[in-house]
């Protein structure tokens, strides 16, 4: 099979945990332990979420004092992208892989008019005191927003569009090669009329990106897999309740938490619906599990029974 599979950056590094190369090696050699039985079996890209990660990196360029001014987000993103991509290509490889693994630094087209540049919500950086961040607008000219106890940077998550690279993105797949990609949900750039691109302070989600990729590259598979075994319904209520097998059509994505739950919900229904095809919501360590259907919460279209039943009647 040809297979996307998007693993969340808080599967990478735990949200109680240090941001240090100690703890972020550990978590991806144990990805690459996890990942590798499905890596040798399929045709695999693989896509990543850095958002523990590129938090420290933002923070040390925007205090840096050598800068006269802090590297663009979109530059941060493109660094985590190399970093992380390095770190898991060379885990594959130490847990046995001998397929050739391509790390892509990838480039996602978004909408300069998506209503979220006019909505800046999705947190980046270091939590600090209203004061610093007040001073941080004025310096840079950033949006700032209360998180917790402290206050935070704030920018657009806006929705991939094109990924640009994605025609090698596929060709390196079809030709046998390990892909991985899209580190963050990918750089977001914009394009002008005549074609040229500029990268944006923004940042995308890793999982609608994953399904974009997911289709234009005819999968056959999409697995998400974070730090959580399955979809919960009703969170966080005493009706809590995780989800195993469910169809597009009885799931809201608007029903789950945003910016965590959410956007896996959506990309998952996206892909099934556009596919026929079924996608799953699962531990990182627990990845052949879930891909097998045993562990996690599978989303599908109705229209996979219908084909199901088809090819039985044949």
């Amino acid at each position: 099979m040809r297979i996307v599979i998007a693993v969340g950056g808080n599967a990478l590094l735990g949200c109680d945990e240090r941001s240090d190369t100690a703890g972020l090696l550990a978590h991806v050699r144990s990805a690459a332990i996890a990942l590798a039985p499905i890596v040798r079996e399929h045709e695999v890209v693989i896509c990543f979420g850095n958002g523990p990660q590129v938090g420290p990196l933002e923070r040390e360029s925007s205090s840096h004092a050598a800068l006269v001014s802090p590297y663009p987000l979109d530059a941060v993103g493109a660094q985590s992208q190399g970093m992380i991509g390095y770190w898991l290509s060379q885990a594959l490889r130490n847990a046995g892989i001998v397929k050739p693994i391509v790390n892509l630094t990838t480039q996602v087209l978004v909408d300069p008019d998506d209503v979220a540049f006019s909505d800046p919500t999705t947190f980046v950086g270091a939590v600090c005191t209203e004061s610093d961040a007040r001073s941080a607008v004025d310096q840079h000219g950033w949006s700032i927003a209360p998180d917790g106890t402290g206050w935070r940077r704030t920018v657009p998550s806006p929705s991939p569009i094109r990924v640009i690279e994605q025609d090698s993105i596929t060709r390196l797949v079809q030709a046998g090669s390990i892909v991985l990609c899209a580190g963050g949900g990918g750089v977001p750039v914009v394009e002008a009329a005549s074609g040229q691109l500029d990268g944006v302070d923004a940042v995308i989600d890793k999982d609608l990106t994953a399904a974009l990729i997911a289709l234009d590259c005819a999968a056959d598979r999409l697995l998400i897999l974070t730090d959580v075994p399955a979809v919960v319904d009703h969170f966080g209520t005493a009706q809590a309740e995780p989800l195993g097998t469910v169809y597009v059509d009885e799931l809201d994505p608007a029903a789950f938490a945003a910016g965590s739950m959410s956007p896996k919900v959506q990309a998952c229904s996206t892909f099934a619906w556009a596919s026929g095809h079924s996608a799953s919501v699962g531990a990182l360590d627990d990845a052949q599990n879930v891909l097998d259907g045993i562990s996690g919460t599978r989303i599908l279209d109705r229209r996979a029974d219908d084909i199901a039943a088809g090819r039985r009647a044949i």
